[in-house]
């Protein structure tokens, strides 16, 4: 039988300023580790450390737009674009210039211990 998800749970953000994220699949709100889909909003400034994930990350910006820095280049998604980024490599997100709101998709499902931040915020 299908499962409706009736709400998404709010899951700590790391980087500052604070942004949201309401996970609607994941291992917090559905028990899901095989796949996460979360609502990202994030404000004008926000930054996060680099990360080295296990897991590809499929992006899709709804509004705004969502800096992808890589090791060669960074890479400005807007709304109506999408980045995919894949397990091992390091990235970083951020939101300089608009506050924006973004759809990620993680497979495996997004987990703390798998995301590998950066330990000092430095990276690449």
């Amino acid at each position: 039988m299908p499962k409706l998800i009736a709400t998404p749970s709010r899951i700590e953000a790391a980087g500052h300023p604070p942004k949201l994220i309401d996970e609607f699949i994941g291992r917090v709100n559905s028990g899901d580790d095989s796949i996460s889909i979360a609502r990202m909003l994030s404000p004008q400034g926000w930054s996060e450390p680099g990360q080295t994930p296990e897991f590809d990350e499929y992006t899709v910006v709804l509004a705004g737009e969502l800096h992808v820095e890589s090791q060669e280049t960074t890479q400005v998604v807007r709304a109506g674009q999408a980045i995919v980024t894949k397990a091992g490599e390091w990235i970083r997100y951020s939101t300089p210039d608009l506050p924006t709101e973004y759809i990620a998709v993680c497979l495996p499902a997004f987990s703390p211990d798998t995301v590998h931040r950066d330990p000092d915020g430095a990276g690449g």
